[in-house]
């Protein structure tokens, strides 16, 4: 169990670093992009990404399931749990709110509303994996 408890804090404290860093730099400048490269350049966006983030966000995810599943008893499932829940609010962001912002700006015309709409929802996510690099933190330390 304390492989997977390492292997959970490293990959959401990335995965903590990685939001932030989107959330302050990466979003903010689609605002920026010409008219003419956006969508290009948004498409291209959403291809490559899932090569950095969907390792940690499996890593992640199958460590949270198996804490959930069978907590150290110093954790408690409790706290397991509440884990897992935050991978989950993480991953429903992801899929139900940003994925779709994303494939609004890959289009020919974006709406030119939808890169401060994505840079305030995405306030959720970096939210959410700040608690949970958190969390992982503090069960690698306790368990």
């Amino acid at each position: 169990m304390e492989t997977v408890l390492y292997a959970q804090a490293a990959a959401s404290g990335t995965m903590c670093g990685l939001i932030w860093f989107v959330q302050l730099v990466h979003y903010p400048l689609f605002g920026r992009l010409p008219a003419d490269i956006a969508p290009s350049y948004c498409l291209e966006n959403r291809r490559v990404t899932p090569r950095c983030v969907l390792p940690p966000m499996l890593v992640e995810g199958c460590a949270a399931i198996l804490l959930a599943i069978a907590p150290p008893p110093t954790i408690g499932r409790g706290p397991a749990v509440f884990g897992l829940l935050l991978v989950a609010v993480a991953w429903w962001s992801t899929a139900a709110v940003q994925m779709p912002l994303h494939a609004g700006l890959g289009r020919a015309v974006p709406d030119p509303a939808l890169v401060p709409r994505l840079v305030r929802t995405n306030w959720l996510r970096t939210a959410v994996w700040t608690a949970r690099a958190a969390v992982a933190l503090w069960m690698l330390r306790i368990g």
